[in-house]
């Protein structure tokens, strides 16, 4: 009857087990894919625009609208996580060994397992042949260990021992992954701002709630532009120059940011993302009484009506930066004297367009101001530099662990009737492939050497 386990052997062999890796990444995958079809951290009312109110209660219960920062979610990572460590655990003394405390003698039980093996044998001296022998692996591998036994003489060569831990500082460098991740999540925070031009902020608003965020310092918009592609009204660039200003100190003036160009201080970070219109803007508008030719020019808000020459006035009735491709253009009303109204655009592009018109007046649009709020994407990310730790190390880890492999070599020198029979056989823990081509050059070389 076959012994049962202990509950702690039991548990070690279940974080042991390949098939809870390969269940844990089947359920990271597919709910990495629910994280990114469903978008995360947005507004109540923007969801009840996309879902029935059950369906947005269920996604919601279920933790869909955050789900990297869900209970199991978190669950799901501590789970791969103790897995990981538990997998490493186990096979790392047998990999510290073969590493560190190699097999020096190779009886023939272990050369059948070599597929790669070669045997000579030489007219001359055991002590000749094994100074030859060490000389060529020093040349042509590794400085080799000598060692006697029942008189025979034993060489062993490595090269790279430490290939083998190449995957332990992979694993590792996940694990700093999942820690700096959690230290963002825990101490970190993604928000917005809207700074209109000439004020400044000194809160945030993380999404998906109304409860501000102070920085301990405000950030001032002292100027923002905007410029288009030619002939479109599709923006080409848009520009912030931010102010902090930190105690009443200014400690950055008039920093450019834009897209890809964030700026930074104290951990926060702060990304060009959007920008709109705030107010009115306010036109500046020539009009030309044709019968006298006298001009006046006016600073018009939208909506507000100036009076004219001759006891008229006029209104700007809309404005816009590109009418249909053709620039800034504004649609004005001019109510004369007796009452009598009329409507018609003019264009900043086209100064004597208006001026066509059989009408008492003639206009042309100089110039425009029009305020602007920049949008920033705010984001604080403690664990960023752990995470760029765990990163960098994954990159040596892989490559060590997939380019670099753990060779070794073995030769036997004893005596064989009048002669000396040499055996060599080699093993790599990695890229069997490639060391069967190196292996095959060192029997060239190798039967060179004892031929002379």
């Amino acid at each position: 009857m076959r012994a049962k386990k202990n509950p702690i052997d039991a548990l070690w062999d279940f974080f042991c087990s390949l098939k809870l890796t390969i269940v844990t990444l089947i359920l990271l995958a597919v709910t990495s894919i629910i994280g990114t079809v469903i978008q995360q951290n947005r507004s109540p009312e923007e969801y009840l625009q996309e879902y029935s109110e059950s369906t947005y209660r269920l996604l919601d219960s279920l933790q869909f609208f955050d789900m990297y920062h869900s209970w199991w979610f978190l669950a799901l990572l501590g789970v791969f996580s103790l897995n990981l460590i538990a997998c490493s655990l186990n096979r790392f003394p047998r990999v510290w060994k073969a590493a560190t405390v190699p097999v020096l003698i190779a009886d023939d039980s272990l050369f059948q397992t070599f597929s790669n093996v070669d045997e000579h044998l030489v007219s001359s001296s055991v002590n000749d042949v094994e100074t030859r022998m060490a000389a060529f692996l020093q040349k042509h591998f590794a400085s080799p260990v000598v060692t006697e036994k029942d008189g025979v003489i034993h060489l062993f060569s490595q090269k790279m021992p430490y290939a083998r831990f190449g995957v332990y500082v992979t694993h590792m460098s996940i694990l700093i992954i999942f820690v700096g991740a959690i230290i963002g999540s825990l101490w970190g925070y993604k928000a917005y701002v809207n700074i209109v031009e000439g004020s400044a902020e000194s809160r945030v608003w993380p999404r998906g709630s109304n409860a501000p965020i102070d920085l301990g310092f405000s950030v001032r918009c002292d100027e923002f532009s905007v410029s288009y592609y030619e002939g479109s009204n599709r923006p080409k660039e848009f520009k912030s120059l931010l102010t902090v200003i930190d105690g009443g100190q200014v400690i950055t003036e008039r920093r450019p940011v834009i897209v890809n160009d964030p700026l930074s201080y104290k951990g926060i970070t702060f990304y060009q993302s959007s920008y709109g219109t705030t107010g009115d803007a306010v036109l500046k508008i020539k009009a030309t009484v044709k019968s006298t030719g006298k001009t006046v020019d006016l600073s018009v808000r939208q909506g507000q009506r100036s009076p004219l020459p001759g006891g008229a006035s006029v209104r700007v009735i809309d404005f816009a930066q590109s009418y249909q491709n053709f620039g800034p253009g504004a649609r004005l009303e001019v109510v004369a004297a007796d009452g009598k109204r009329s409507s018609f655009l003019v264009l900043k592009a086209f100064p004597g367009f208006d001026a066509q018109r059989n009408t008492e007046y003639s206009f042309s649009l100089l110039d425009f101001q029009q305020r602007y709020y920049t949008g920033l994407q705010v984001a604080k990310d403690p664990g960023v530099w752990v995470v760029w730790l765990g990163c960098s190390m994954m990159v040596i880890g892989s490559m060590v662990a997939f380019f670099l492999s753990h060779r070794r070599i073995w030769v036997t020198i004893q005596p064989v009737g009048k002669k000396v029979g040499v055996k060599i056989g080699g093993a790599a823990h990695r890229n069997q492939p490639g060391f069967e081509l190196f292996f095959d050059e060192l029997k060239k070389k190798l039967k060179t050497e004892l031929a002379s």
